[in-house]
């Protein structure tokens, strides 16, 4: 499928993970991230494992259920930049596969559209773009499409999240804050 908005963001935040990845040196994958329990190495195995999902889910059809544990625990093997570029690769083809968004998904939370679930991924991967650009010293500027677009995606639900024991509370942000500080603030991360 091409010319889609939402798969060209997914796309789009993919790779910025990705470049993100593939600039992590030998010696930063203990590092700490802004997720507090969260290494450098945890943080690319907990969005590799994501995209692993992507493909049970969507592309064969499975249940959270069916899947199990089957992406519990340490993910990402001898060779994690090789073994996230596969899982996006695997995320992206089964989301641009023929049909693939007219599906509805079988997550933990219940059935879902799978363009609800490719946004929530979307926006997943922009936010952790970040976290992983300030773990490692990159550039921490976010694309302002997909800053944009991860607004959209959390805001309704940004009031939930701390519930999940996922994101922390929201910080208060300036008045006058632009797009990706609001963004990182109703995150519960300081800019």
């Amino acid at each position: 499928m091409s010319g889609s908005p939402l798969l060209d963001r997914h796309a789009e935040a993919l790779a910025l993970f990705s470049s993100r990845v593939h600039a992590v040196r030998e010696d930063q994958w203990d590092a700490p991230t802004p997720c507090s329990e969260w290494t450098v190495r945890d943080l690319v195995g907990h969005l590799a494992g994501e995209q692993l999902w992507v493909v049970d889910l969507v592309r064969d059809g499975r249940t959270v259920a069916e899947v199990g544990d089957r992406y519990d625990g340490d993910v990402l093997g001898e060779d994690p930049v090789a073994t996230w570029d596969r899982a996006a690769a695997g995320a992206l083809d089964a989301f641009r596969e023929e049909g693939a968004l007219d599906r509805t998904v079988s997550l933990s939370s219940g059935d879902t559209p799978a363009t609800a679930y490719c946004s929530q991924m979307t926006a997943d991967a922009v936010v952790h773009a970040w976290d992983l650009s300030r773990a490692i010293g990159a550039d921490e500027r976010l694309p302002r499409r997909l800053v944009d677009f991860a607004l959209q995606e959390f805001t309704p639900y940004a009031d939930s999240l701390p519930s999940t024991g996922l994101f922390d509370g929201p910080l208060d942000a300036p008045a006058e804050a632009d797009a990706q500080t609001r963004l990182l603030a109703m995150l519960g991360r300081r800019a």
